[in-house]
């Protein structure tokens, strides 16, 4: 038993448990992530963002606030930091929650999911994306992802993160040179008219299926970024 910050006590109980695996699917799903939604699916469905840490920022900053105005040592020091302890625990626990629901729900459907090997630490160097990409805890899905996967008998794919999946057209395969963030609808040569974030999401589980069927990379391998490898 354990008593957290925000004055909850928890209980932890040991038990085993056997998992079998999930029914047979022949379907296949890639996963892109995005800043303006959570992710998107190769079949076109965008997964919004909840963004719990923006929801409750004005009262996250009231908490620490009223933290702020008290005397170190003091009783009511010590309820403004349950308080302040309290609104984090909310952000945490609903963003768990989503991801719970939202990967579960990509394991049992699919049978196998592929997604980019992203390097979050890096991103968040990058000033005005890092709160929003800290509050859509790629890293903590990809976890989630891992652990299922092999609870159901599933097939985690991870792909290169040098993957131009963006720049590429899934329909004809011709790559564009550059493809900027603010670039989110394009036309390729060949006429076919994209979407940013389900374009990118089709070419990452065209390079999954590859990597599924005979294991090869998806580029030519580099020493700084390993292939794509299946987990």
């Amino acid at each position: 038993m354990s008593l957290d910050p925000a004055g909850r006590w928890h209980v932890s109980l040991r038990c085993e448990v056997t998992v079998h695996d999930g029914p047979a699917t022949d379907s296949v799903v890639g996963l892109d992530a995005g800043s303006t939604s959570l992710v998107t699916l190769s079949t076109g469905e965008k997964v919004t963002n909840p963004r719990h840490e923006r929801t409750d920022r004005a009262r996250l900053a009231r908490a620490q606030r009223q933290l702020a105005r008290t005397q170190k040592g003091s009783n009511n020091r010590a309820k403004a930091h349950r308080r302040v302890a309290r609104v984090h625990a909310r952000i945490t626990d609903r963003r768990r929650d989503h991801l719970h629901k939202l990967t579960t729900r990509l394991v049992r459907d699919n049978q196998a999911v592929v997604i980019e090997n992203l390097s979050v630490r890096n991103m968040l160097g990058h000033h005005s994306l890092a709160r929003a990409i800290s509050d859509a805890a790629w890293a903590q899905m990809r976890g989630m992802l891992e652990y299922k996967c092999q609870w159901y008998g599933r097939d985690l794919v991870v792909v290169d993160r040098w993957f131009p999946s963006s720049k590429l057209c899934s329909v004809g395969g011709a790559g564009q040179d550059k493809m900027p963030l603010g670039v989110r609808e394009w036309t390729c040569p060949c006429g076919a008219v994209h979407d940013r974030d389900v374009n990118a999401a089709r070419n990452v589980r065209a390079a999954g299926l590859a990597v599924l069927a005979c294991g090869d990379g998806v580029r030519p391998a580099r020493a700084e970024a390993p292939a794509g490898s299946r987990r």
